[in-house]
């Protein structure tokens, strides 16, 4: 046998008491007090869990692989790349990584003749190399001599600040905030060794934070250590080009696809062919360019996980940050603290209103499926179409758990609830007097003859009519039981000769006949009903009472139609 069908068969049977104890005690309410469960859980999570914001996320990382209209990467940004085919091809020569800092100092003097717009390196030069101090020497004049290259900060933990004696006032880039900067803070940062770079000042961290659950979907803009403002490099870069600055802490990463979505060149293969005589590659291949020059080798770790790959290059995610603020194209994203919480409670609130109100209504699901749809279509087209990421997820996934948990109630307790006149006579003895109310929708006109018979349980719902039993033959009947599409049979049972019960029960016909009217092109369309009052004995003789009751029903029903005016409201 199935396992899950064996355990979904125990999961009922253990929890079958509670339900009906439950549903015994609060029956449709308990709609609402379900209601006001989930509407603690998401005022806890919103404060404390976060759960929903996990789970949006996880939404935006498939929304952003999956997504139709992806940016295009900025031709204008171009990665000499320090693969592992450089380090190889290097290595004889210059050994292992690091390579004498003179390579580099060559390359940037070479590159430059070709005047690109700015030269990045997503290197950290730390320290000095104590076995080639010529080769740092030619590296720091280099750099001297141009005022387009750009160098990244490491931030430490801050909870090294403390024990560190650089000052943040002797960091160049860096900037006090007004009212806020503390004189004489020190910072946990590594700068470059090269006294060329510190002159220079261009400068900016390069620090990748992800998020709670390790991937890297933001990026830095300016950190806000002890009242200065320690600006990334990819921000620093934009400031000296002359665009505007966000003038947030991070940006919402607009991906550009997965990892080598930009240009990108060997370094090893541009190495040689800056050095050689007779030229290959286009003598202006970095004209105008912003270069980036950083790794993607997996031995040099500079490896992330992001929303587009788990194995996401760092100087790809550089890149990407500079493309972004390049192009004013980030993503905005609203945080919806309240707002996503508000708006997933109030959600909530209507479809347990209208479960309460009407827990046969059938067009829920299409309304609460429509809610869901709009949600996440909302989502996917801010994605896509506009710079504003609305991540709806969190309000989803509530609204369908709310859903879910109240329609399982539903089906779980719904013989609970029902009311069967039929079952009750069973669990009797003796005479009682039985009513059935036959009410037939009509088949011509604008409105389906299904949907009047569900907009009728609906008011019948709504009226309160007390202890009666509602059944529906429904419209997808065969052969002889498709004369009885579309009719709604009401019945009740009294004590016998209980003539305050009895004329209870009439006075409910009479409203139920009264309501059950159908505008037809702005007038009331009649509708064909007859009630029938007969007797019948409780306990096991009660079923067959039942059946001659129907059937007599039915004749006297079928009599009255033949006579004109008789037995239609």
């Amino acid at each position: 046998m199935n396992p899950v069908v064996v355990f979904y068969n125990f999961l009922v049977r253990a929890i079958s008491p509670l339900l009906v104890f439950v549903a015994r005690r609060w029956r449709n309410a308990f709609y609402l007090y379900l209601a006001v469960l989930f509407s603690g859980l998401i005022a806890l999570d919103a404060a404390y869990l976060q759960i929903s914001t996990r789970m949006q996320h996880g939404a935006f990382d498939v929304m952003m692989r999956y997504r139709v209209l992806v940016p295009e990467a900025d031709p204008d940004i171009v990665i000499v790349d320090i693969d592992e085919a450089s380090l190889a091809a290097l290595a004889p020569e210059y050994g292992r990584w690091p390579w004498p800092r003179q390579i580099l100092g060559e390359f940037l003097e070479r590159i430059e003749t070709q005047q690109p717009r700015a030269v990045v390196f997503d290197i950290l030069f730390s320290d000095p190399d104590v076995f080639n101090p010529d080769s740092d020497d030619y590296f720091d004049a280099a750099v001297a001599a141009f005022e387009n290259a750009y160098f990244p900060l490491l931030r430490l933990d801050p909870s090294s600040d403390s024990l560190s004696e650089l000052e943040l006032a002797r960091i160049p880039g860096v900037a006090p905030i007004p009212g806020q900067a503390r004189e004489g803070a020190t910072v946990a940062v590594v700068v470059p060794h090269f006294p060329s770079i510190l002159r220079g000042g261009r400068l900016g961290l390069h620090n990748i934070y992800p998020d709670g659950d390790g991937v890297a979907r933001r990026y830095l803009i300016y950190r806000n250590d002890h009242g200065w403002r320690m600006p990334s490099l990819p921000a620093r870069l934009i400031r000296d080009l002359g665009l505007n600055e966000p003038d947030t802490p991070s940006i919402l990463i607009n991906w550009r696809g997965p990892p080598f979505s930009y240009t990108t060149v060997s370094f090893a293969d541009v190495f040689n062919d800056l050095l050689s005589r007779e030229r290959t590659r286009p003598p202006d291949e970095f004209t105008d360019k912003i270069v980036l020059i950083g790794s993607t080798a997996p031995s040099l770790f500079d490896i992330k996980p992001t929303p587009m790959s788990s194995l996401h290059p760092g100087v790809e995610i550089l890149a990407t940050a500079i493309d972004n603020l390049l192009n004013d194209d980030y993503l905005r994203f609203p945080e919806g603290r309240i707002l996503y919480p508000l708006l997933a409670a109030i959600i909530v609130w209507i479809i347990a209103l209208s479960i309460f109100r009407n827990p046969e209504g059938h067009q829920l699901d299409r309304v609460v499926g429509t809610f869901e749809v709009t949600l996440l279509a909302s989502s996917y087209a801010s994605i896509n179409l506009g710079h504003t990421y609305i991540n709806l997820t969190g309000p989803f996934t509530i609204v369908l758990a709310y859903y879910a948990v109240a329609r399982l109630y539903g089906v779980a307790t719904r013989k609970i609830l029902e009311t069967s006149a039929v079952r009750e006579s069973l669990g009797q003895a003796g005479a009682l007097d039985a009513f059935v109310l036959l009410i037939r929708a009509p088949s011509t006109g604008r409105v389906a003859p299904g949907r009047i018979v569900r907009h009728w349980r609906g008011q019948l719902a709504r009226l309160g009519t007390g202890h009666v039993s509602v059944d529906v033959i429904d419209g997808r009947q065969k052969g002889l039981w498709s004369l009885f599409e579309h009719t709604l049979a009401i019945s009740w049972v009294i004590p016998a000769a209980d003539e305050v019960a009895r004329a209870r029960a009439l006075a409910e016909i009479d409203r139920i006949v009264a309501s059950v009217e159908v505008p037809q092109d702005g007038d009331k369309q009649a509708v064909d009903w007859y009630a029938h009052e007969g007797g019948i004995v409780g306990g096991p003789a009660a079923a067959g009472g039942w059946r001659v009751l129907f059937a007599d029903a039915l004749r006297a029903w079928q009599e009255k139609l033949d006579r004109p005016g008789e037995g239609v409201s």
